[in-house]
């Protein structure tokens, strides 16, 4: 999965699968974390949102478990 930097307080890079819909997200404190059944319009969402981590935490976080 080929991953892209992002400009975030929260993250640095977002990496996504339109074939098996998962996404990983690296996040500034090193970890990265798989998120399963990801539609494409939520990844196009946090791609394109100005506050990256405020989107990850009301339309990603707790969801999309692996």
């Amino acid at each position: 999965m080929d991953m892209v930097a992002v400009r975030s307080d929260a993250m640095t890079s977002v990496g996504y699968d339109a074939a098996t819909k998962r996404m990983r997200i690296r996040f500034q404190q090193g970890h990265s974390y798989d998120f399963c059944n990801v539609p494409p319009t939520i990844h196009q969402g946090l791609m394109s949102a100005s506050s990256k981590g405020s989107y990850y935490n009301r339309y990603i976080r707790d969801r999309y478990q692996c």
